[in-house]
C-alpha cells in the first residue's frame, strides 16, 4: 500500500476527491497516505493472500457501496501478480464511466485505459506510470518519494528520542527485501 503512495498523490493532484479501496491488511497504511480523502475497506478474494470464497452478497454490497461514492473515474493500482479485471467489472457495475489499470490480459470493455509496463518495474514507479497514463501527474514540487501524513507522537514507553519501525517483508515476496548475507550466500 505504501509504495502506491506517489501514484495516489499524482491522482490527488488532479482530482477533486480521492476515495481509496483497500483490504484489511492495507487499511492502517492507507490511513497514513497523503491525498486520500476517504478509505473504504473491503477484503477482495482475488487479491487477499488467504482468500475466502467469493460471496455474491458481499460483492453486491461492495457494488452498492462503490456506486454510493459516485466516482466518475477509477485508477486500479495493483502489484504485478494481481489482476485488475475482477474489480474493474465491479466498478462498471457501480457505474464508473472511466477505468484505468495495468493489464496484460485482454480487458474487453472493462478498461478505458489499458496500460502496460515491462516486467521488473518497481512498484512505486509502476503506480506512477499508471497514474500518468490515466492523465495524472504529481503536483508541482512533489517528488516521487514515499510520504506519510504526520503520525502521532511515539508512546512514552518508546523512550527518547522516539522510535523507528522497519518492516522489510510483506505478504508478497515481490515486495519484500531480499536478505544480503555477509558471505554472499545464506548460512548452511
Amino acid at each position: 500500500m505504501l509504495v502506491t503512495g506517489p501514484g495516489i498523490r499524482a491522482v490527488a493532484a488532479g482530482a477533486q476527491r480521492v476515495v481509496l479501496l483497500c483490504g484489511p491488511r492495507g487499511r492502517a497504511a492507507a490511513d497514513l497516505l497523503p491525498g486520500v480523502d476517504e478509505v473504504i475497506e473491503h477484503r477482495l478474494p482475488w487479491i487477499d493472500p488467504a482468500p475466502a470464497p467469493v460471496d455474491p452478497q458481499e460483492m453486491a454490497a461492495l457494488v452498492t457501496r462503490l456506486a454510493a461514492v459516485a466516482a466518475d473515474e477509477a485508477v486500479i493500482f495493483t502489484s504485478f501478480h494481481q489482476s485488475p479485471l475482477p474489480l474493474a467489472l465491479l466498478l462498471r457495475m457501480a457505474g464508473v464511466a472511466r477505468i484505468a489499470a495495468i493489464s496484460d490480459d485482454y480487458p474487453g470493455s472493462l478498461l478505458d485505459v489499458r496500460h502496460r509496463v515491462p516486467v521488473g518495474v518497481p512498484e512505486a514507479e509502476r503506480a506512477l506510470s499508471l497514474a500518468a497514463a490515466a492523465g495524472y501527474l504529481l503536483g508541482e514540487g512533489d517528488e516521487p518519494h514515499l510520504r506519510l501524513r504526520p503520525v502521532p507522537p511515539p508512546p512514552p514507553e518508546a523512550g527518547a528520542p522516539g522510535y523507528v519501525v522497519l518492516h522489510p517483508g510483506s505478504a508478497a515476496p515481490a515486495r519484500g527485501a531480499r536478505p544480503r548475507w555477509p558471505s554472499g550466500s545464506p548460512p548452511s
